[in-house]
């Protein structure tokens, strides 16, 4: 029931009265909101959305201008995360900037009523990317009417799908700047509010993490929506491995999904997967795509070694990547960082200039499977090798299909790609021996603070495919040019004559050296000779993709 312009009708409004449209019973009745003044709330049928009572625009008035605070006007169901009965009794009236100077009568009364808040988000105008919470806190005189509005809200949260219900959450206490457990203390209520029961794990040591996992029932593993991993710094890298390999500890990939909750400290890198998928590294919007159920395939390599060193014997060894996988120059500092970890996250800065100075090539041969495009390359004649489809080098900017929110590609139905070692395919293995400074193999883009494009700014989520960068020897201000373009926004990183670029489904590694060292996502991996393959959209991830 509206108000008849003379004045309101919010304290005689009972249930009964409010509007009903039809089969669907869409609500919509005089509330008053918190802070704004009394607004007539309307139920849609995708959300909320509410407008300033005339009669409160009158009186939000000073020298004849409107005085409307500025406020959000309606929210999404898809965007609300919870509902429920607000302790506080007082509703304040609208909070202006001159309401000091001006007589406004909504601003200096609090009235006394029932109160409901409707809890969601809203994107930063900044940064899109950055989800912060909102909450919008409506009261009425009559409980009934407020009772109605939270019952019919809950109807419609509870009709959103994939929302989880049960999670498992594992708290790295000591990752990073060992801020673990204040980052879930942090998002907690937003889980509590959202009714999602957590069973929480503080890890204890080096591995307990996998231990649990190992002598977790499938039964209870089968009871939990998801397994979400609380970490922050570079601890990340470490507790992601981790979760891949729930597909080979407990057999179920259709069932993976898996989130990293994060913070961003000052001196701390962002790491690849958060920004590559959510495009934010921030603990409220991590779990705020958690509780409302936004979720992305993800692809997964699975990595085999067969040969630790070269006299070794024969041993496939499994290992999952879900990022990045590499070898050479990012091998090197991720075993120069691991002898200066008493420095803290500053040590992959030292690690790195280390090794670039030391400016060490390998002798090895690297195998790719050649991957037909769908259409004929459109890239220069010069970038394209005779037999070869993909360019070696990346392609023109206005031709890049850059990864993002629903993301076409990605949603493509899986391309079924025939094993990497069946005999038909022999012929369509390419190989390329020589001395590399670096071999690097990205299933995402890996976006970071360094590297804002990522090492390939057009790989997917969820193509099945790896982008297989092989950087030859050369020089080192040929190779730190490189490297600038790599750190640059709209940077041509792979248009050098040193860089090769293959996008592929499966690649074989062979050293020819003493010593092997990769880093498979931030982890210590030692390998002479390895293979991998992508399995397209492998595990689910509680992420919407990067809004570009």
């Amino acid at each position: 029931m509206e108000g008849d312009g003379n004045g309101s009708a919010l304290g005689d409004e009972s249930p009964q009265n409010l509007q009903s449209d039809g089969e669907a019973s869409f609500l919509s009745g005089n509330l008053f909101l918190d802070h704004v003044g009394e607004v007539t709330l309307t139920q849609n049928p995708d959300g909320l959305s509410w407008k300033l009572l005339e009669s409160s625009e009158n009186e939000s008035r000073c020298l004849g201008f409107k005085l409307v605070p500025r406020v959000a006007t309606e929210i999404k169901f898809s965007d609300v995360y919870a509902v429920e009965f607000s302790n506080c009794s007082l509703m304040h009236g609208s909070d202006l900037s001159i309401a000091g100077k001006c007589f406004l009568s909504h601003g200096s009364v609090a009235s006394e009523m029932f109160c409901f808040t409707v809890h969601g988000f809203q994107r930063s105008q900044s940064q899109p990317c950055l989800w912060v919470l909102a909450a919008y806190t409506f009261g009425h005189k009559d409980l009934q009417t407020c009772q109605m509005w939270v019952n019919q809200v809950n109807a419609s949260l509870k009709m959103q799908i994939g929302r989880p219900k049960s999670l498992l959450v594992l708290v790295n206490p000591m990752s990073g700047k060992a801020n673990g457990c204040n980052i879930w203390e942090k998002v907690a209520p937003i889980f509590s509010r959202a009714k999602v029961k957590t069973k929480v794990i503080v890890t204890l040591r080096a591995g307990h993490a996998h231990d649990i996992m190992v002598t977790t029932t499938n039964k209870e593993l089968n009871s939990y929506d998801g397994v979400v991993a609380v970490v922050s710094g570079y601890g990340s890298s470490i507790l992601c491995i981790f979760l891949i390999n729930i597909i080979s500890i407990a057999g179920y990939p259709s069932y993976s999904k898996f989130m990293i909750l994060e913070t961003l400290n000052d001196d701390s890198k962002i790491t690849g997967l958060i920004c590559s998928t959510t495009g934010a590294r921030d603990p409220i919007t991590s779990a705020l795509h958690i509780v409302l159920g936004k979720r992305v395939c993800l692809d997964v390599a699975q990595v085999v070694r067969w040969k630790t060193k070269s006299t070794s014997k024969v041993e496939p060894f499994v290992r999952y990547a879900a990022s990045f996988a590499g070898y050479g120059f990012y091998g090197d500092v991720i075993t120069e960082s691991e002898k200066l970890r008493w420095m803290g996250p500053k040590r992959y800065d030292i690690a790195g200039t280390k090794v670039f100075l030391t400016h060490r090539s390998y002798e090895a041969e690297v195998a790719y499977l050649e991957v037909e495009s769908e259409k004929p390359c459109a890239a220069p004649d010069n970038c394209c090798q005779q037999g070869r489809i993909w360019p070696l080098r990346s392609t023109n900017k206005s031709e890049r299909v850059v990864c993002q929110v629903n993301c076409i590609i990605c949603n493509t139905k899986p391309i079924p790609h025939a094993k990497p070692y069946s005999r038909l395919e022999e012929t369509r293995w390419k190989k390329s021996k020589g001395c590399f400074l670096s071999v690097a193999a990205a299933l995402i883009s890996n976006r970071n603070e360094r590297a804002p494009d990522g090492l390939v700014v057009d790989a997917h989520l969820s193509d099945g495919f790896l982008h297989l960068i092989l950087i030859k020897d050369c020089p080192r201000a040929m190779y730190l040019w490189h490297l600038t373009q790599l750190a640059k926004k709209g940077g041509t990183p792979l248009n050098f004559d040193f860089v090769e670029y293959h996008k592929t489904t499966a690649f074989t590694f062979t050293s020819f050296g003493k010593e092997s060292v990769w880093n498979l996502d931030g982890e210590l991996f030692e390998a002479h000779q390895l293979s991998a393959q992508v399995f397209q959209g492998l595990v689910w991830l509680f992420a919407s993709g990067p809004e570009v």
